[in-house]
């Protein structure tokens, strides 16, 4: 059969989704190549790779996408690596530079002011560096490891995530893995066992996982395992699909994504071919 190729994302918090594929067997049965969350879904849609941890806004703009149950990266409280870095008062932020990386995320800030704060500025698209933002603009959206690495005492933040569950009480998801449904024909493995095996495992070895990217991050070891351990759920339950589905609507109504297909997952994608 074919080896499928993956694409994922070079951040912390995918560090344990990727466990088996880079400490056990399951990296032999494909290709994979790291990337950042916008690329990641480029390549989904392009046709250069196969399999994905997509940006949930993503699934609104790829065809034929199904969606590998079980896993995700979602957040139930502040999530600490998708920040609103702002020079001013809230109510005073007219220009909003949105980092490149994300598609997500920034759907999500286009959300919250369009519903809920009541501004609406000025968007521009920039590259992840919150000083060089921050010269041009009001405020700066920066999401995964550049986000931790902000000194937040310097700055006005709001943590997005934690913005979304204090006004719809839902957890949000960011991200959740999706295979294109042509590649299913290429493959016989039981995908969804493997992507959600090697997130048991990964998250059986947050030590190791802690060790290997305080020194990458700069950080202490401790806000390392708090991020891993409490500030990222990794489950794709039924209370973030709630959410998902909320955010999805909010971000038709904003303008902010097109409308989103309904969810298919990789048992009906299945029943449905046979």
């Amino acid at each position: 059969m074919k080896r499928l190729r993956i694409s994922a994302i070079s951040y912390l918090n995918t560090a344990p989704l990727m466990w088996d594929f880079e400490h056990g067997s399951a990296g032999s049965d494909f290709d994979i190549a790291y990337t950042i969350p916008s690329q990641c879904a480029a390549s989904l849609k392009a046709g250069s790779a196969d399999i994905g941890i997509i940006p949930a806004a993503a699934y609104a703009t790829i065809p034929d996408l199904v969606v590998l149950p079980g896993v995700a990266i979602a957040s139930r409280r502040a999530v600490r690596s998708i920040l609103l870095v702002s020079r001013v008062p809230l109510e005073e932020i007219r220009t909003v530079a949105l980092d490149t990386s994300s598609m997500t995320s920034v759907a999500l800030t286009r959300v919250l002011f369009a519903k809920w704060w009541g501004i609406n500025p000025a968007f521009t698209a920039m590259a992840p560096s919150i000083d060089h933002m921050l010269q041009e603009h009001d405020a700066g959206l920066v999401i995964g490891d550049p986000a931790l690495q902000i000194d937040r005492s310097r700055y006005v933040t709001y943590d997005l995530a934690e913005e979304w569950i204090r006004l719809t009480g839902k957890p949000f998801v960011f991200a959740f893995w999706a295979v294109r449904k042509a590649a299913l024909q290429d493959t016989d493995l039981d995908l969804a066992a493997i992507f959600q095996e090697s997130r048991d495992h990964g998250l059986d070895h947050v030590d190791q996982i802690v060790r290997e990217w305080t020194p990458k991050l700069g950080m202490k070891p401790e806000a390392v395992r708090g991020y891993l351990t409490d500030s990222i759920h990794y489950y794709l339950d039924p209370a973030c699909l709630s959410g998902l589905q909320l955010f999805y609507q909010y971000a038709e109504e904003a303008g902010a994504l097109p409308a989103v297909p309904p969810l298919r997952f990789l048992e009906a994608a299945r029943a449905v071919a046979s």
